[in-house]
């Protein structure tokens, strides 16, 4: 992956999020989410500024990062569409329901499309098993998902008329 230039106001952002927890290591992860969450994905230099600022190693920031899901090194799409895995949706047509969002947006799992309006992901448990398959599309849930209505909830992003879960087929 090539290496990317941090501009002065970013580098700027991280310091604040890092003296907003003291500087501390301990605050890893906190620092971690809030600056995903600010900035919206954690490249390798933004783990380098991180480790500085708390004053660790680069190796530590960056096992955490790639230890847990949440956190992301890649830029995520205006719409992030995560597949849940677990046992029930995988058992009623999880992955089925995944090769169609594949196949529809053209990514693979951890991509974005190129006009950055959908990535890809897929997570173990959102804790509604009674409504699997799940997909969520940022924090909206639609449940009982097959893979013709996939099309549909791409649609309902696209037009940006995304009130109402796709209706069951």
């Amino acid at each position: 992956m090539p290496k990317i230039k941090l501009a002065e106001n970013t580098i700027q952002i991280i310091k604040d999020i890092c003296s907003e927890f003291n500087h501390s290591e301990g605050e890893l992860i906190n620092v971690l989410h809030k600056v995903q969450h600010t900035l919206g994905y954690l490249p390798a230099e933004v783990q380098e500024v991180i480790a500085r600022e708390l004053k660790t190693s680069v190796a530590k920031v960056y096992g955490v990062v790639t230890f847990y899901s949440f956190f992301t090194m890649v830029p995520k799409g205006e719409f992030p569409i995560s597949i849940c895995m677990g046992t029930a949706c995988y058992v009623r047509g999880a992955e089925q329901v995944l090769s169609e969002f594949k196949r529809q947006l053209k990514v693979e799992v951890g991509e974005s499309t190129g006009d950055g309006k959908f990535s890809l992901n897929c997570l173990r448990c959102v804790g509604a098993c009674g409504l699997a398959p799940v997909v969520m599309v940022g924090e909206k849930v639609f449940g009982r998902v097959s893979p013709t209505q996939v099309k549909q909830i791409i649609a309902e992003y696209r037009e940006g008329c995304a009130t109402e879960p796709a209706k069951s087929a």
